[in-house]
């Protein structure tokens, strides 16, 4: 049961059609938001939205395509913004024609600077709100292939803490959630869930590199942006959390 009321509250929650942000989408819809869930893909899109007709609606948006990402969250006015969209392929860090390079950074940062800027304009004249960036562990520990996707998400997790400074004055609260393996559609990206590798059982559970020994549900991962996104969060800003089983603790 959701212990956190949001009704009538505006969310709008980018990367919401599968993993993470689905689950955010449907959390928030039962805590009373009225959501709009943003992605590229328009079948995953409605099925999250058909859950709760009412209370989530879903607009098709690349958060690359900046001029539009700011129309879609002009339109709805946000109370709450997550910044939850993301891709990580694998890149090669000496090939300088890698065209993933530009897609993890786009994607990853510049779209949730993107985000941030436009919910903040609508925050300020408002009085206040709460934005929420989805970052990752790969902020500050290092796997070979995923270079790009550590910068970027290493990059938001400073514009957050450094956002947090900035908006402070106008009663807007910003902070992070840096999971870490999550059984979610993107731990199958390259056709193989990795969380069911030896490779992954070995080296992080039977290791107890995780200490938990076992891989995050999104849910777990909900709900540390739910609280932050609250209005019983009034004294933190700044934060980036990590949900992660303890496993950085193990490094």
């Amino acid at each position: 049961m959701n212990v956190f009321c949001f009704k009538d509250q505006r969310v709008i929650i980018s990367g919401g059609g599968t993993g993470i942000g689905r689950s955010l989408a449907i959390a928030f819809a039962e805590a009373g938001a009225r959501v709009r869930i943003i992605g590229r893909t328009k079948t995953t899109l409605a099925e999250v939205a058909g859950r709760y007709p009412q209370q989530i609606e879903y607009v098709c948006c690349d958060v690359r395509d900046g001029p539009r990402w700011k129309e879609v969250i002009a339109g709805h006015d946000p109370d709450v913004l997550i910044n939850n969209a993301a891709v990580c392929p694998l890149t090669d860090v000496l090939d300088d024609n890698d065209p993933s390079w530009k897609s993890v950074l786009s994607i990853n940062f510049e779209g949730t600077l993107t985000g941030c800027r436009e919910a903040a304009t609508k925050m300020r004249a408002r009085g206040g709100g709460r934005i929420v960036n989805i970052t990752s562990v790969h902020g500050h520990i290092c796997e070979r292939g995923h270079t790009a996707y550590g910068v970027a998400k290493s990059a938001v997790d400073q514009l957050t803490r450094c956002l947090a400074v900035e908006l402070a004055p106008y009663g807007i609260l910003v902070n992070a959630v840096a999971p870490g393996f999550v059984e979610t559609p993107m731990s199958r990206a390259s056709g193989v869930n990795e969380l069911k590798t030896d490779w992954f059982q070995s080296q992080f559970i039977d290791s107890g590199r995780i200490p938990l020994r076992r891989p995050a549900q999104p849910a777990e991962i909900t709900a540390a942006v739910l609280f932050f996104a609250s209005k019983e969060n009034t004294y933190i800003t700044g934060q980036v959390l990590a949900v992660d089983g303890g496993m950085t603790l193990t490094l």
